[in-house]
């Protein structure tokens, strides 16, 4: 019994990656949730009249989903996949990417590179503690908008989250 007890201990403990291990162990999302995050973040600036584009990026910055409102002006998914880009390499949000490298700031050179986009309406999505995508939205009339939006997106998909 003892040994049928141990054994079922051992095969429960998650095993964890040696410091000394060549791999290393990541999560992204799945394209469909990445894809019903974007379309929740376009249907909340749709709800509030804003023609939107929204692009969701895995943590290495690469697209997994694009979704514009119909009226969407051709800028939006450039911008939108930057601010997405943007807050996942800088692992922050562009809002506050934005008052960080305003002029006279210590981060003002980041506005000098040419992908980033410090421009509010990116924001990072995070389980268990770490970055997992980031989300990006571009077209409403202001970039505190354009944030909220991308957390809308964000919150439709939380349920989707806990199981990481």
């Amino acid at each position: 019994m003892k040994k049928l007890l141990i054994t079922a201990l051992l095969c429960a403990t998650p095993t964890f990656a040696a410091e000394d291990d060549a791999f290393v162990e990541f999560k992204v999302l799945k394209p469909e949730i990445a894809i019903k995050a974007a379309i929740a973040a376009m249907n909340h600036c749709q709800d509030a009249g804003y023609q939107v584009g929204v692009s969701v990026v895995d943590r290495f910055g690469l697209t997994q989903a694009y979704i514009k409102s119909r009226y969407a002006g051709l800028h939006v998914q450039e911008t939108a996949t930057r601010k997405a880009w943007t807050a996942v390499s800088f692992r922050t949000s562009t809002l506050e990417l934005d008052a960080s490298t305003q002029p006279g700031k210590e981060a003002f050179g980041i506005r000098f590179i040419s992908q980033p986009l410090p421009l509010g309406g990116g924001v990072t999505i995070e389980a268990e503690g770490s970055i997992v995508a980031g989300i990006g939205v571009s077209g409403a009339p202001g970039t505190d908008i354009d944030d909220e939006c991308a957390r809308a997106g964000i919150a439709a998909i939380e349920e989707d989250l806990l199981g990481f």
